[in-house]
């Protein structure tokens, strides 16, 4: 903790200018270049990706930290995602299991800090929640609630790790939602959907597969539907600019929506994995998505 506050410190000195997926962009590029000696500009913009995606604007990045970054070989790492810590609340119809993943092994260790530290405080953040509800519900006379959190590494390859957290809500009938991080290990860039692609154009391509495939599969299978609410208006219209995704072992993007988000309950989470050709003239280059 001591070690994160002094890094918070030495990033609160710079401004973050606000084009972050620019300079993942910037990041993707060179990394298709052949290796030149580091510039600052690219050690410095790094550095405010990884740091600033994480603190929303809190943590700015010195440029000591930043010039240490552009001297990292790019090179597999070895990298363990485990259990830190388990929160858990065992009541007779209250129950809680939150368990926070943590990383180890990721070369650049403000970004690995900074994304356990965001765990920890999201299940924290999380836990405490679930106190209130019990609180309350124990105030309106009781109830059964249940809240799980956990985590699947659906990615670890040289190159990329991709994270999948989830959280399972229960309260007579359950709901899941899901969150993803995705990692360059090379380069030590947290990517983001937006900074894979050249312009939002993306945002079209992408919706526009998904409800081709999404009719496709009504059609093909009768339990199969993606109406949120029987009669109600709510069909899938468009992705998010920043919609769930993560990066399959063979480069495939996958798009990811929660729990009743374009569909019944019983389909759970819904997963679509976009074709590449269709993305290619949208990438900003071919490092990922292939």
């Amino acid at each position: 903790m001591k070690r994160l506050n002094k890094l918070k410190k030495d990033y609160d000195a710079i401004e973050i200018p606000p084009e972050l997926d620019d300079l993942v962009k910037q990041s993707i590029q060179a990394a298709k270049k052949p290796k030149k000696k580091s510039s600052p500009l690219r050690n410095w913009s790094i550095g405010v990706v990884a740091a600033a995606a994480l603190f929303v604007g809190s943590i700015n990045v010195s440029p000591t930290f930043a010039n240490s970054l552009g001297n990292i070989p790019v090179l597999g790492s070895i990298v363990k995602v485990f259990t830190i810590q388990t929160l858990t609340m065992e009541e007779e119809t209250y129950q809680a299991n939150l368990n926070t993943p943590a990383i180890d092994g990721l070369r650049n260790e403000g970004l690995q800090t900074a994304l356990n530290e965001k765990y920890i405080e999201e299940n924290k953040e999380l836990f405490t929640k679930f106190k209130e509800e019990f609180a309350k519900m124990e105030e309106a006379g009781g109830g059964h609630f249940g809240m799980d959190s956990g985590y699947e590494v659906k990615t670890d390859t040289e190159q990329i790790l991709s994270i999948a957290r989830y959280k399972v809500t229960t309260a007579g009938s359950s709901s899941t939602e899901m969150q993803y991080d995705t990692i360059d290990k090379q380069h030590t860039i947290l990517l983001t959907l937006p900074s894979l692609f050249k312009d939002d154009s993306y945002v079209e391509i992408i919706t526009t597969y998904i409800q081709k495939e999404m009719k496709k599969q009504m059609e093909e299978d009768e339990n199969t539907t993606y109406v949120a609410v029987e009669g109600a208006d709510l069909e899938f219209s468009s992705i998010q600019k920043d919609q769930d995704f993560y990066i399959t072992a063979d480069h495939k993007l996958v798009i990811s929506f929660d729990q009743y988000e374009v569909a019944p309950g019983y389909m759970g989470v819904v997963t679509f994995e976009i074709p590449s050709d269709i993305l290619q003239d949208a990438l900003v280059g071919d490092t990922y998505i292939q």
